[in-house]
C-alpha cells in the first residue's frame, strides 16, 4: 500500500466502511455475483456493488473480518478487489481508456481476419491452400482476440459457474477445434467452421467495446460535477486578499468573491450585496440577489458585486458535494438488470455439455463406434454454439440505437431497452426541459396618457447598462420592438431593488414595487392589478417610472417551447402519466402547467428533493422517466427507473442519463420510449428464435441425424433469421 489513505470511514459503534475497486466485472449479473460474495461472508453487516463505477462499499466489523478475508472471498469467485485509495481518480479514468483501447485493438484485428476467412469459406472450401489459409486467419482471433472470453470462462468454471462468455468460449472452441481436426488430419473434401468461431468472436468484441464506452460516460458524470468547483480561493488573512488552493480552505475562513467569479466553497455572506447566478444547483434562470445573512452554495456564480463571505462547509459537506453522493447512491441502489442470455445460460450451458458427453458415451457404448459419437457429439455442441444467441442482443442493439442516432435519440444499452417498455410516468423538470431557460419581455402595460413606446424605449436604455438577467430580457425585448435605444447617463444600480439611469435628461427608475416607494414614484390600482396579474401567470413584473409616477409595468419570462404541449399530448395518448417537476413557487408552477396540459405538478422541490419526489413516485408502483437538463436534475436522472437528457444541457445531465435527445425537441421523449420498448421487443425475439432453434435441432444432433455440415448450415440460418429481424428496426419512424 502506498502512502497514500485508503478510503474508510466510521460506522457506527464497532462498524467500519470501505471502498473497494472491483475488477473482471463484464455485465451486471457479475456485480450481483461479488455483491452475494461480499455479502454471505462472516462480520460483514451491508455491501453493495455499483457495475457502472466498477466500486464496493463494504460496512463490516475488523474484529470479526479483515479487508484481506474480502479481497480472498472475492477473488475465489474469479474477480479482483482493491481497497481504492484517496487521489486515486486519475488512475481510473487512465483504466477505463487502456480497457477501451483493449476492445478496439482486438476488434481492429477480429473484424477484418473474421472476413477473410468467411470469403474463403465460402468461396474456396475445399481448396487445400484456402483450408489452411482460413486455419492460420482464425488462429489469431480465436486465441489473441477472443481472449478474454475464453480467459473469463476459465475462471468461471473454475468457480462452477456459467455465463455468457461460457457460452461464448464453448461454442467458438468448438467450431474450431472440429474445424482444425478437419483440415489437419480430415479428408480433403470435409467442411469446416472457421468462419463461424470468427465472426462470433467478432461481433461480440465489437459489443463489448461499446459497453466499455457507456460505462466510461457513466463514471465520468461524477467526474464532471466534481470539475466544475472553484479551484481557488481567494482568502482575506490579517486584511489581506490570498488566493489558495480551494482544498486549503477552512470552516470560518473569510473570501471574497468578486464579480464573475464562482464561489468556492458554502458560506455566508457577511458583506456586500449581489446577485448570484444558482441555476446550476436549481435549474432556475434568474439569479437570486444576497444580502448579509444569505447562504450561498459552492460553484455558483457571482454575477453582479463583490461579496464577503464565511465558510460554512467544505470538501465533501458542500451541496455540490452532497449530489455527486446522491448520483452514487442512486447509481448503487438501482438493482443490476441481468442480461437474459446469462439468466437461461446458467441452465442452459451445463445441460449441453452433459448431453454432449452423453452422446458421445451412447454412440460409443450402444453403437460401438466411437468415430460417430465424435461426430453426434460436436454436432450437440455446433448446434448449441451461441452464434445466434450472441447476435440476439448485440445486433438488435446496434440497429436500434443507429436507428436512434439518426432521429437524434441517444440510447445507452441494452439494459435501459429493458427498462424502457415498463414506464408508465414521465416527469419533466420545468426550466430548460419544458420552457427555453431563458427570459425574455413577454408584455408592456402603460398607465393611462402613457406612451408604451416611450415606456419600453427608457427602460430598455436604463437597464441596457445591467448585466442582470431579467435586464438583459427588457433590454432584448426594446431593441427587437424599437430598434436603437437611447442613450443613459449615471447609472446606478440598487441591489436587490433594480437600477436608475438618466434619459433624455429624466431620472428613470426600473425595478420592483419596493425601489418605486422608496424613490417616492406614485402607482396606481390599475397598474398593481396588472402586475399581479401577470405574476399570476408565472411572470417576473417590473416597474418603470419617472418624474414622481410609475408609468408602466413590465412582465418578463421564462417562455414554454413551442412543442411542448404537443409532446405532453402524445406521451398522454400513450398511456402515460406526466408529472411537472420545479423549484418555482406553486403559482408559477401551475401557470406553466395549464399552458402545456399537466395536471400533477411538483412545485417548490429543491435539488435533493428531486430525488425524493421521484423515489416517492417509485413507491407508488409507477415506473418512472425523468426528463431533464440540468445539473441539479442529474441525481434524479440516475434514480429513476429511465433517465432522459434533453442534449442542449449540461453535460453531467446528459451523462447521467440513460437516454439523450441530441437537440430539444420534446417529441424525442415519446420517440426515445417508442423505440427503446420496440428494440427491446426485437431482443426478445431474438433470443426466444435463436434458443427455440437450438433446443429444436438438439434432438437431431443427439440422433447422429444432423451432422456438423448441417448443423453449421442451420446456425447460419438461425444467425442470418436474427440479423434480418434485427434490420427490421431500421424501418422504425416517429408517430
Amino acid at each position: 500500500m502506498s502512502s497514500q489513505q485508503v478510503h474508510v470511514r466510521a460506522e457506527g459503534t464497532g462498524a467500519t466502511e470501505v471502498e473497494f475497486a472491483v475488477s473482471g466485472m463484464t455485465c451486471g449479473s457479475c456485480a450481483a455475483r461479488v455483491e452475494k460474495a461480499l455479502s454471505r461472508h462472516e462480520g460483514v453487516e451491508r455491501a453493495g456493488v455499483n457495475f457502472a463505477t466498477e466500486r464496493a462499499t463494504v460496512v463490516f466489523d475488523p474484529d470479526q473480518v479483515g479487508v484481506e478475508d474480502l479481497v480472498a472471498a472475492v477473488g475465489r469467485i474469479g474477480y479482483g478487489l482493491a481497497p481504492t485509495e484517496s487521489g486515486d481518480e486519475a488512475e481510473s479514468i487512465d483504466a477505463e481508456v487502456a480497457l477501451q483501447a483493449m476492445w478496439l485493438r482486438r476488434v481492429l484485428v477480429a473484424w477484418p481476419l473474421g472476413l477473410a476467412v468467411l470469403v474463403l469459406s465460402l468461396l474456396f472450401m475445399h481448396a487445400p491452400w484456402a483450408r489452411w489459409s482460413a486455419f492460420a486467419l482464425a488462429v489469431p482471433v480465436q486465441f489473441w482476440a477472443g481472449w478474454p472470453f475464453l480467459h473469463t470462462a476459465a475462471i468461471r468454471a473454475r468457480a462452477r459457474q456459467a455465463n455468457m462468455d461460457t457460452l461464448i468460449a464453448i461454442g467458438t472452441l468448438a467450431a474450431f477445434t472440429f474445424s482444425a481436426y478437419q483440415v489437419v488430419l480430415g479428408p480433403s473434401h470435409s467442411d469446416h467452421y472457421f468462419d463461424t468461431s470468427a465472426l462470433i468472436i467478432a461481433f461480440l468484441l465489437l459489443g463489448r467495446y461499446f459497453e466499455s464506452r457507456a460505462k466510461g460516460r457513466a463514471s465520468s458524470a461524477i467526474r464532471t460535477l466534481l470539475e466544475l468547483g472553484a479551484k481557488e480561493a481567494r482568502l482575506i488573512v490579517d486584511g489581506e486578499e490570498r488566493m489558495v488552493p480551494v482544498e486549503r480552505v477552512r470552516v470560518g475562513d473569510v473570501l471574497r468573491v468578486r464579480p464573475g467569479e464562482k464561489i468556492p466553497v458554502d458560506a455566508e455572506v457577511i458583506d456586500g450585496r449581489s446577485a448570484v447566478d444558482e441555476s446550476m444547483l436549481t435549474g432556475e434562470s434568474v439569479p437570486v440577489d444576497k444580502v448579509p445573512g444569505d447562504k450561498v452554495a459552492g460553484a455558483t456564480v457571482n454575477a453582479q458585486g463583490a461579496l464577503t463571505l464565511r465558510a460554512t462547509a467544505v470538501g465533501s459537506d458542500t451541496a455540490l458535494a452532497q449530489i455527486v453522493r446522491l448520483i452514487e447512491e442512486a447509481q448503487g441502489t438501482k438493482a443490476p438488470v441481468q442480461r437474459l442470455a446469462d439468466r437461461i445460460s446458467s441452465i442452459f450451458v451445463p445441460v449441453v455439455l452433459v448431453l454432449a458427453a452423453a452422446t458421445f458415451v451412447g454412440w460409443w457404448v450402444l453403437a460401438g463406434d466411437a468415430g460417430d459419437g465424435i461426430v453426434a457429439a460436436v454436432a450437440v455442441l455446433i448446434i448449441a454454439c451461441p452464434c445466434a444467441l450472441g447476435l440476439a442482443t448485440p445486433t438488435a442493439i446496434m440497429v436500434g440505437t443507429g436507428r436512434g442516432a439518426a432521429m437524434g435519440v441517444l440510447i445507452k444499452g441494452g439494459e435501459v431497452l429493458e427498462r424502457s417498455k415498463k414506464v408508465d410516468t414521465v416527469v419533466f423538470d420545468k426550466t430548460g426541459t419544458l420552457t427555453r431557460g431563458q427570459m425574455a419581455l413577454t408584455d408592456v402595460v402603460v398607465a393611462d396618457g402613457e406612451d408604451e413606446e416611450v415606456v419600453l424605449a427608457r427602460a430598455g436604455a436604463v437597464e441596457a447598462a445591467s448585466e442582470h438577467p431579467v435586464g438583459r430580457a427588457v433590454v432584448t425585448g426594446a431593441r427587437d420592438r424599437l430598434g436603437p435605444l437611447p442613450d443613459a447617463t449615471a447609472f446606478e444600480s440598487v441591489a436587490g431593488h433594480g437600477v436608475r439611469a438618466g434619459v433624455d435628461d429624466t431620472v428613470v427608475h426600473v425595478g420592483r414595487r419596493k425601489l418605486m416607494a422608496e424613490t417616492g414614484l406614485l402607482g396606481c390600482t390599475a397598474l398593481d392589478e396588472q402586475a399581479e396579474r401577470l405574476e399570476g401567470e408565472g411572470k417576473t413584473a417590473i416597474f418603470a417610472g419617472w418624474d414622481g409616477r410609475v408609468r408602466g409595468v413590465l412582465a418578463v419570462a421564462d417562455t414554454l417551447k413551442d412543442d411542448a404541449p404537443a409532446a405532453v399530448a402524445e406521451l398522454r395518448s400513450m398511456g402515460i402519466e406526466v408529472v411537472m417537476i420545479t423549484g418555482d413557487n406553486a403559482r408559477t408552477a401551475a401557470s406553466i402547467a395549464a399552458q402545456v396540459g399537466i395536471e400533477r405538478v411538483l412545485a417548490e422541490v429543491l435539488p435533493a428533493d428531486k430525488v425524493d419526489e421521484v423515489r416517492r413516485l417509485q413507491a407508488e408502483g409507477r415506473v418512472v422517466a425523468m426528463v431533464g437538463d440540468g445539473i441539479n436534475d442529474a441525481p434524479a436522472l440516475v434514480q429513476a427507473d429511465l433517465g432522459i437528457a434533453i442534449g442542449t444541457g449540461t453535460d453531467v445531465a446528459i451523462e447521467s442519463s440513460d437516454i439523450t435527445l441530441l437537440s430539444g425537441d420534446l417529441h424525442g421523449v415519446a420517440t426515445a420510449i417508442r423505440l427503446s420498448r420496440r428494440t427491446f421487443r426485437t431482443i426478445l425475439q431474438n433470443l426466444g428464435w435463436a434458443f427455440g432453434y437450438n433446443l429444436a435441432a438438439l434432438p437431431l444432433a443427439v440422433s447422429g441425424a444432423l451432422n456438423p455440415i448441417i448443423a453449421g448450415a442451420a446456425m447460419a440460418f438461425s444467425s442470418v433469421s436474427v440479423v434480418s429481424n434485427s434490420l427490421r428496426l431500421y424501418r422504425f419512424r416517429r408517430a
